[in-house]
């Protein structure tokens, strides 16, 4: 039979027609699961009956059919905490998904349904020293953050809501803002999510306010807080208020100071910081507490807000290092010891003019600081020891002379109308959660405070060319004068100190310790060991731990021989160390008798912290 050609077309373009719908229904099964924005929900479960971690599972919604999960890497003190990731799996309404690693800290994912579970595990490491790292303890623990928390690559900005299930009556504290209905925690974005660590256990709280905003201390502890809790919280609102005057309206609709005993060390946070402070510390040294609280929660304007170019974005992989940290952190190291002054509160040397001798002999005594850049201490500061090769430095000491120079450079060059506030309410006024700042941001700003050559000359000299700095180009500018001199290390009895600066570290990883050294004119240097040697053998014995090295270091008398067995370079070296006294600074400051009654001005208003 013969078909008419009419008929044929027609059954083509019906069949046309079938595969053509098919494909058209699956398109826009893909491209809606491709335009639908991913809802995601975090829940974290910590069950008494086990501390050795805690579980997370992320509820996606609206999953894309292929997405990536990421630990991001902190840009300052990166843990690699994608390291104690386990049990991690993918479950979709049709089963588990498939996945795979495709770098250290990434989790590549494809799912065949729209609504996903992501569940793992955080397996604690089981020493935990600093503030900042996350724990767990019969009485409570530190969880949340980046320490716990994967992000979804390409989707860092989206808001997300988080659920805690803790054991009962552990309390909770932490700078996520709570839902309407009061049951769950909510944040902005990932980088919100992530910044935010949750405080949780038997919490001690107190409560102030300033123009309504809700300040809360929180203290973790598996004992009473036996020291003066009234007077400690009264002095954290002191400082709060010291930096608000300086700065005006805060950066945060709430803040919290996550404070935990046993623990040392601190972290900064948008509207949080992790607060190492052990009761006997806060008994015995509340001031020094006070001290680290004042220069973290200065962090907020000043290396959170105001952060270094390249900073505060999520991402993966090496941390982004930053040649001006010395801004960051050394500005900071000045700001909160000035706040701590204007607050009325005690300080570790009496008198500014005293608190800069100090800097000075600091300065001097790790050789480090007067040989290389402010940017090239920067760079390394974040590092393993080691760029420096065997010297150190440190940026928060550089940064803070810095600043110091530069204030006394801006007071004299405007006449007395501008100080270092003013650079620092103009680096807030136009930087703050904006673009991240470089070396010429802080000079550009520096210049409008204080028109004129001065500025870009002080920046050329000791900033970019990284001379070592000549304080006597800027204290008579209040009438001081600074004499420094070199003179034989002695004990408080008159006796010759012991040359005991030899310091040690252990890579993550590593079962050896290395040595850092902080001058090549150490008897440790002169004997030929240098920074980063592994230590085989220190006096024919293995080193068990840091505490067991500084032990048997500290035993050592001038005239001693000590034999170290090191790998250098790859072989195994002999080196003996005769142990001798060293030479250390000596920083006298003192006014001068015949200047001006304009410098003595100048000087009368900066020893009183205006």
């Amino acid at each position: 039979m013969k078909i008419p050609v009419y008929t044929l077309i027609k059954w083509g373009i019906l069949i046309c027609s079938f595969y053509l719908a098919g494909a058209r229904a699956a398109l826009a099964q893909v491209t809606k699961a491709e335009r639908e924005i991913p809802t995601l929900r975090y829940f974290i479960k910590v069950d008494s009956t086990n501390l050795h971690g805690y579980g997370i599972t992320i509820s996606m919604t609206h999953a894309p059919l292929h997405f990536q999960l990421a630990m991001a890497t902190h840009d300052e003190y990166d843990d690699r905490f994608w390291r104690f990731v386990r049990d991690f799996r993918v479950e979709t309404v049709a089963g588990p998904a498939a996945w795979r690693k495709t770098d250290s800290a990434v989790w590549d994912i494809n799912v065949r349904g729209e609504e996903v579970q992501v569940h793992y595990w955080i397996e604690l490491p089981p020493i935990t020293h600093y503030a900042h790292r996350p724990f767990l303890a019969s009485y409570g623990g530190l969880i949340g953050g980046l320490h716990s928390f994967m992000y979804l690559v390409g989707h860092s900005a989206d808001p997300v809501k988080i659920s805690l299930d803790v054991p009962i009556g552990w309390r909770v504290a932490t700078g996520l803002e709570k839902s309407v209905d009061g049951t769950s925690y909510e944040a902005k974005s990932a980088r919100e999510l992530l910044d935010c660590p949750i405080l949780i256990g038997n919490l001690h709280q107190w409560t102030f306010w300033l123009r309504r905003v809700k300040h809360t201390v929180a203290y973790l502890s598996g004992a009473k807080p036996d020291f003066d809790t009234l007077k400690f919280v009264g002095d954290i609102q002191k400082i709060a208020k010291q930096c608000w005057g300086l700065f005006g309206e805060p950066p945060y609709k709430q803040y919290d100071f996550l404070i935990l005993d046993s623990v040392f060390g601190a972290l900064e946070h948008a509207n949080s910081v992790t607060f190492g402070a052990p009761v006997v510390w806060l008994k015995e040294h509340m001031s020094e507490a006070e001290a680290g609280i004042a220069h973290e929660f200065f962090h907020t304007w000043n290396l959170v807000g105001i952060s270094p170019a390249g900073w505060g974005r999520l991402h993966f992989g090496p941390q982004v290092n930053s040649d001006v940290l010395w801004f960051g952190e050394g500005l900071t190291m000045f700001y909160a010891d000035l706040v701590l002054r204007r607050a009325g509160l005690p300080t570790e040397d009496s008198t500014r003019t005293e608190h800069l001798a100090s800097l000075i002999t600091q300065y001097y005594a790790d050789t480090g600081n007067t040989l290389f850049s402010p940017a090239a201490v920067s760079l390394a500061s974040n590092l393993p020891p080691g760029p420096l090769g065997d010297y150190s430095a440190s940026t928060h000491l550089q940064g803070e002379l810095l600043g110091s120079m530069l204030d006394l450079l801006i007071r004299y060059n405007s006449l007395g109308r501008h100080t270092l506030d003013d650079l620092m309410r103009g680096m807030w006024q136009e930087f703050a959660g904006g673009r991240g700042i470089n070396a010429r941001d802080i000079e550009s700003a520096a210049r409008r405070v204080c028109p004129g050559k001065a500025i870009s000359l002080f920046f050329e000299k000791y900033v970019y060319l990284g001379k070592s700095l000549d304080f006597n180009e800027f204290l008579p500018h209040i009438a001081l004068d600074c004499e420094v001199h070199f003179a034989p290390a002695l004990l408080p009895n008159g006796q010759p100190k012991t040359d005991t600066r030899i310091y040690v570290w252990r890579p993550a990883g590593d079962s050896l310790f290395h040595i850092i050294l902080n001058s090549t004119s150490s008897c440790w240097a002169r004997a030929g060991l240098h920074a980063g040697d592994a230590i085989l053998a220190f006096g024919g014995r293995n080193v068990k731990n840091s505490p067991d090295f500084y032990s048997r270091i500290s035993q050592l008398k001038i005239g001693d021989s000590v034999t170290f067995r090191v790998l250098h370079n790859g072989g195994e070296e002999d080196k003996t160390v005769n142990v001798t006294g060293y030479t250390s600074p000596v920083v006298h400051i003192a006014l001068q008798r015949n200047s001006a009654s304009f410098n003595q001005g100048l000087y009368a208003a900066w020893v009183r912290s205006k």
